[in-house]
């Protein structure tokens, strides 16, 4: 069974009622970035970054996997799939996906302010301010924010490097280091990207392009990587 590896971004939640960053005019969720996820934002407003993350998560619940997500998981039949996803929601997991690798966090999820590795399910409830982790630390969202290091990209850069099919959805290939994980990627490699906008992919794979949105882009994907099953 070939090993498939699928980076996600953004795009690929979008036809879920997520909005993606790139969108939003340099707002997310009408939040300038860095009031909301910053370091500095949880030091100088944690009220206003807890209230941000408590939102999101009310809006996940009502969230649904959309098509691109029950495709991705149905390609579990035929390959040995492994997700990696700079997205924060659950989607891959509604969906029915079971090897997903969250580079920036899960919002259902926190942790201790003080150990990155002391991290707790707390599904979609709103944590509340003042609240503690275990250690007696304040409980943060378990996200990964601009300026912080990425701890699971030695685990993603491994994934990648073992790919016979590498696929990308729905991120710009903008934000490091996530968009250096196609340099990971064996040169030989059969490499698709779907998006429905432009992306410059920095490497020198031959890159199948796919310009539809997730939910038709992998359908596409599917009927295409039947040659390869």
């Amino acid at each position: 069974m070939k090993n498939l590896v699928i980076l996600t971004g953004a795009g690929m939640s979008a036809e879920s009622g997520i909005k993606t960053f790139r969108d939003s005019g340099g707002l997310w969720e009408e939040y300038r970035i860095e009031e909301v996820a910053s370091p500095e934002a949880w030091q100088s407003n944690p009220d206003l970054v807890q209230r941000f993350y408590n939102e999101r998560r009310r809006q996940l619940e009502k969230a649904d996997p959309n098509a691109g997500h029950i495709g991705l998981a149905a390609l579990e039949k035929d390959f040995d799939v492994h997700i990696i996803t700079q997205n924060i929601d659950n989607l891959h997991e509604k969906a029915g996906s079971t090897k997903i690798l969250h580079l920036h966090g899960q919002l259902t999820q926190a942790r201790s302010s003080k150990n990155p590795n002391l991290i707790i399910d707390v599904g979609y409830r709103d944590l509340l301010m003042g609240e503690k982790a275990p250690d007696g630390s304040l409980l943060r969202p378990h996200i990964v924010w601009f300026g912080e290091a990425v701890p699971a990209m030695e685990e993603a850069t491994h994934i990648a490097s073992y790919a016979d099919i590498f696929a990308v959805i729905g991120t710009s290939l903008n934000v490091y280091p996530a968009a250096g994980l196609i340099h990971y990627v064996p040169l030989m490699t059969p490499v698709f990207l779907i998006d429905p906008k432009p992306v410059q992919v920095p490497s020198m794979h031959d890159v199948e392009y796919i310009k539809e949105g997730a939910g038709k882009g992998v359908a596409i994907l599917l009927r295409k990587l039947a040659d390869f099953a």
